[in-house]
């Protein structure tokens, strides 16, 4: 449905499809711009065509070969280069214009006036387009939008000005006609530019998807389209290599990385009779896996499905242009037609009622309503870029700045996701000596932590001979000839730990401890402490085990906490508070989070943070840092002030203007520089955000 542009299009759709009585459900997305119809078997896709188009909206069926980033930039490609025709041919006609009001008469007004109608009357053909596109569909189906007062207006001011220019008459429309057209175009292509970057996290999401799989036969291995397993089937898993199907490990010993699905910061150990999900990473060792799930069945794609529908839900949403446009375009028609009918039983002349009539549409066409949130949006984004924040959503600023509860994900979003070496001034310099010799062998992330702390600080490694890593285990190797092993506790004999630990044994002698915590991203104690000072309430919740998740908590004084949250436990808890009256900010970068930042009130995302979940969000934050975040929900409050100024600037335009142009005060002069001026008003509030 690529002619859907506002809540207002949304509803108008699913309440046609909804008293269609072969369809059970209906539920638009408008950042796709497409429709999900639960209906009866027998009901085809040209039945479901036919509703939509009954209700004015182009209607395609989904081919999902045509869906790419190309088509969103085509669109916005086409509505420059109206802009650019209408801009170039309002600037030529605003010269003779200028002609004509300084006293220009006779002849020479009238060649101006032909000269400027050969100037519009192409220009505007090609650069109205848009607008004429969706009032006449809207038309056909018996509604109205926005855009029929627009084309209305532009219509009546060029055949009126037409027939003044035939009848040699003092005053025509044409600047107004074109200067309407541009101004509006401008309104229409900021829009465009903040919506085109938000394509879909459930696309995202299953670009996850492992393209082919190595299935294990009688004969060996082949390789193998993903499409073509089949639940039962045996398949092969290197290490570095992601899950393709849900299952079984049948065979082989490893680890598995979970963060992107779960949150969990550390590997887990695998090994026969484990289920495995699609999308988990294997780290260290080879793995047979039984298939137990595949294609739209796996976990993956479930997930994609939720986003999917949490997407839709949002699109729900309703702007504040879209409230005031519902009640502007039949008032205005209203205003219009009662002067028409006024002048005409008072005056008997056709000419005048109809050039009063289009007076008061130029008057109140919504130049300024149009130009009211995209300036206002464009301008708080630009503020927001400098600061590390990019927008992709319209409507996210307004909603922004509704939220009252901030939620926030644990690993890789108030932390680093990497471990960090606690208690290295508490070790034995031999003891990290040793660690460190096996720990340069590993790719573990707690490795990697031991040899980043320990040559920082300037330690070299044992000569330790002979390291080799046992998968789900460790590294072992011999010093000194006695036997040295850096892993699990259970494997190298360590005790219990609170806190994430790894243990170094020597021969015979009690395993040592190295104790590690999750990194605090910078600036997390800040944005946490500024949202509680602002009265937000704050809620973390992790996919990560219980003793982390309370721990960092406490760390940040967040009193509500969730441990080993699944991805629709988040998304659960965010409806619940939802369903409770709270606008949620969601704050997440794992795939375990896309969903949750779909169902949010309003998300965001780090740039470090996985396509799909970035995708999903409505903001991105482009720096490392988490101090934007409480500013940016100021700017939010601000912006939304600048909007409702801006409603207030044109609805007191309008309180002004239409008494003059119903008492036939305004010429076409007054209409151009009123509608100009209250534009550029419009613009120049909006730019004090900046």
């Amino acid at each position: 449905m690529p002619t859907i542009h506002c809540a207002a299009c949304i509803a108008k759709i699913e309440k046609a499809l909804a008293a269609t009585p072969s369809i059970h459900s209906a539920r638009v997305n408008l950042t796709l711009k497409r429709v999900s119809i639960e209906a009866v078997p027998d009901m085809t896709a040209a039945d479901a065509k036919a509703v939509v188009e009954g209700a004015g909206y182009e209607a395609h069926e989904l081919d999902s070969t045509a869906l790419s980033a190309t088509q969103a930039d085509r669109a916005g490609r086409e509505l420059l280069m109206r802009l650019a025709v209408a801009g170039f041919a309002a600037m030529n006609v605003m010269l003779l214009s200028i002609a004509v009001w300084s006293g220009a008469e006779g002849p020479t007004r009238d060649l101006f006036h032909w000269i400027s109608a050969a100037i519009v009357l192409p220009a505007v053909a090609f650069s109205a387009q848009p607008f004429f596109r969706n009032a006449w569909s809207a038309l056909r189906a018996g509604q109205l939008n926005m855009d029929v007062p627009i084309s209305l207006a532009i219509a009546l001011a060029l055949g009126t000005s037409l027939w003044e220019t035939t009848l040699s008459g003092e005053h025509a429309y044409f600047d107004a006609a074109i200067a309407l057209t541009f101004f509006l175009l401008a309104g229409r292509y900021l829009d465009h530019r903040t919506r085109a970057v938000a394509r879909s996290a459930a696309q995202e999401l299953t670009a996850l998807e492992v393209p082919r799989a190595w299935r294990v036969t009688a004969d060996g291995e082949e390789q193998v389209p993903v499409a073509e397993l089949r639940v039962g089937d045996l398949i092969h898993i290197r290490p570095g290599g992601r899950m393709p199907v849900d299952g079984e490990i049948t065979d082989g010993r490893s680890e598995l990385d979970r963060s992107l699905l779960t949150g969990e910061t550390l590997p887990v150990l695998a090994e026969p009779g484990q289920a495995v999900s699609a999308g988990e990473v294997n780290l260290t060792g080879p793995l047979t896996i039984r298939a137990s799930a595949v294609g739209r069945d796996t976990s993956l794609h479930r997930m994609a499905d939720l986003v999917a529908i949490a997407e839709s839900g949002r699109s729900r949403y309703t702007s504040l242009a879209d409230k005031a446009a519902k009640l502007y375009a039949p008032g205005v028609h209203i205003l219009s037609a009662l002067a028409f009918v006024g002048w005409y039983l008072y005056a008997q002349d056709l000419r005048v009622a109809l050039n009063i009539a289009a007076a008061v549409l130029i008057i109140t066409c919504p130049c300024a309503l149009g130009l009211a949130v995209p300036a206002v949006t464009t301008a708080a984004s630009g503020r927001l870029f400098k600061q590390g924040l990019l927008i992709k959503d319209a409507t996210a600023l307004e909603r922004l700045a509704q939220v009252d509860t901030v939620v926030f994900d644990k690993t890789g979003t108030l932390t680093a996701g990497t471990p960090e070496l606690t208690n290295l001034d508490h070790l034995d310099t031999r003891a990290v000596q040793i660690a460190l010799a096996l720990a340069e062998g590993s790719q573990h992330p707690l490795s990697r932590a031991v040899a980043e702390a320990a040559r920082a600080a300037g330690i070299a490694p044992a000569d330790v001979t002979g390291c080799r890593e046992v998968p789900g285990h460790g590294t072992e190797g011999l010093w000194n000839g006695q036997r040295v092993r850096f892993g699990r506790s259970a494997w190298a004999g360590g005790g219990q730990s609170e806190e994430t630990a790894a243990w170094l044994s020597v021969g015979d002698a009690p395993a040592i401890a190295f104790t590690f915590t999750d990194r605090l991203r910078d600036g997390a104690a800040e944005a946490v402490a500024a949202f509680q000072t602002a009265g937000k309430r704050v809620i973390l919740m992790s996919g990560d085990a219980p003793h982390p998740v309370e721990s960092l908590a406490n760390r940040l004084g967040i009193d509500t906490w969730m441990a080993e949250a699944r991805p629709e436990d988040k998304a659960a808890r965010i409806d619940a508070l939802t369903a409770e009256g709270a606008h949620v900010l969601m704050v997440g970068d794992g795939l375990n989070d896309t969903v949750a930042l779909a169902s949010a009130h309003v998300s965001i995302s780090p740039a470090s943070a996985l396509d799909a979940a970035r995708v999903a969000s409505d903001i991105v934050l482009l720096g490392h840092a988490l101090t934007p975040l409480p500013e940016a929900a100021q700017t939010a409050h601000k912006a939304t002030r600048r909007i409702r100024e801006n409603f207030t600037i044109a609805t007191w335009y309008n309180i002004i203007a239409v008494p003059l142009a119903i008492a036939g005060l305004c010429s076409p002069l007054i209409a151009a520089l009123a509608m100009s001026a209250s534009s550029i008003t419009v613009s120049l509030n909006a730019l004090r955000l900046r």
